[in-house]
């Protein structure tokens, strides 16, 4: 079985990793990775691929930063040459970013079946643009492998056939399991001067946070406040450094981090404040409480958890939390999230080499 694997931006480096691994071990099936280059710059890609050990992409179509119309378009116009020329049995796409969308779409139109890992995730919320690439991926899509729950019941409910639907389990937390005892002797927290458990972590990227102003003040007044408190380390998104004002007092912005360095910075803190999808997960896995900056969230088992409080971008209301949070004892209980076991890759790879004979 000849597959295409599609990565185009830090959350999927993560996604096709224990992918490309699982592959490695089985004879009869082969991979080319393409790497779109959505992300392009060195922290944000290149460092995912050598620490994760990822083998180089066959493919790199460095598409690059733009709008979304133009960042879709190049990546399909970039992506059909070679599909053309190669003709695999299926492409994997995965999460749910532009690259994922674009790929996807020129594989079904020259009649690739497409596999979508991390299907069936929604937030309801249709001014996200992820939103709309999930929710098209899906459609189209041949295999659609589930990372949790809430999203079988998703796909069934859009009458997508019982067939298609596959609950896996989470590849991000196979790629957690497996490099979480590197990650620890990462010295991080050492170059930074932070002690385990006694700071707070911040990630924003969104355009509905970062985009206007306002509500990126309103954020950053609740932050600079819990920073009175305790340090808070915030490695800087490009689009978010570009949409700051200024400093945030007490607050250290750092640049984008390595997965290593990023997983032990997580794995240590106290509280975690993000509007990210993926971090969500990772924080559940790591039993660390967490704040989203966002009304909704696709990832329903992480609230169902107890790990992960939905508080929106009201300075009052992230001040609230995040003193709440501060306040009692740490998570306690290990997650409980079924096919949450580092063996949702081999789950996936058992169900395309079974369609394959």
């Amino acid at each position: 079985m000849k597959l295409i694997i599609v990565a185009g931006a830090r959350p999927n480096f993560m996604k096709v990793a224990p992918l490309l691994w699982e592959i490695g071990r089985r004879p009869g099936i082969s991979a080319q990775l393409v790497h779109t280059g959505q992300h392009y710059d060195r922290a944000m890609s290149d460092l995912f691929f050598e620490q994760l050990a990822i083998p180089r992409p066959d493919f790199n179509l460095g598409v690059g930063s733009a709008s979304h119309a133009v960042q879709t378009a190049e990546v399909m116009t970039r992506f059909e040459p070679i599909l053309n020329d190669h003709r695999p049995d299926a492409v994997i796409v995965v999460g749910d970013v532009n690259s994922t969308l674009a790929c996807a779409l020129v594989a079904v139109k020259l009649g690739v079946p497409v596999a979508h890992v991390e299907a069936g995730l929604r937030s309801f919320d249709r001014s996200m643009p992820e939103e709309i690439n999930r929710i098209v991926t899906d459609a189209i899509s041949h295999w659609l492998f589930v990372s949790e729950p809430a999203g079988v019941d998703n796909l069934r409910r859009e009458g997508v056939p019982e067939e298609r639907i596959h609950l896996v389990g989470n590849v991000m937390i196979d790629t957690l399991l497996a490099m979480k005892p590197i990650s620890e002797q990462s010295d991080i927290l050492n170059q930074l001067g932070l002690v385990g458990r006694e700071y707070a972590v911040l990630t924003l990227h969104r355009p509905a946070n970062v985009d206007q102003p306002e509500i990126l003040g309103g954020i950053g007044r609740a932050i600079q406040e819990i920073a009175q408190d305790r340090p808070i380390v915030f490695p800087v998104h490009p689009r978010t450094r570009a949409a700051l004002a200024g400093p945030l007092a007490g607050v250290h912005l750092v640049d984008p981090l390595g997965y290593l360095d990023f997983l032990r910075l997580l794995s240590q803190a106290r509280l975690v404040l993000t509007d990210s999808g993926g971090i969500q997960e990772e924080t559940t896995m790591l039993g660390v409480s967490c704040l989203t900056l966002r009304e909704n969230t696709e990832r329903p088992v992480t609230i169902d958890q107890g790990t992960n409080q939905l508080v929106g971008r009201d300075t009052g209301k992230i001040l609230a939390a995040a003193r709440m949070v501060l306040a009692s004892p740490p998570p306690a209980t290990p997650p409980q999230v079924k096919f949450w076991d580092g063996k949702a890759a081999c789950r996936i790879l058992d169900k395309l080499m079974e369609s394959d004979t």
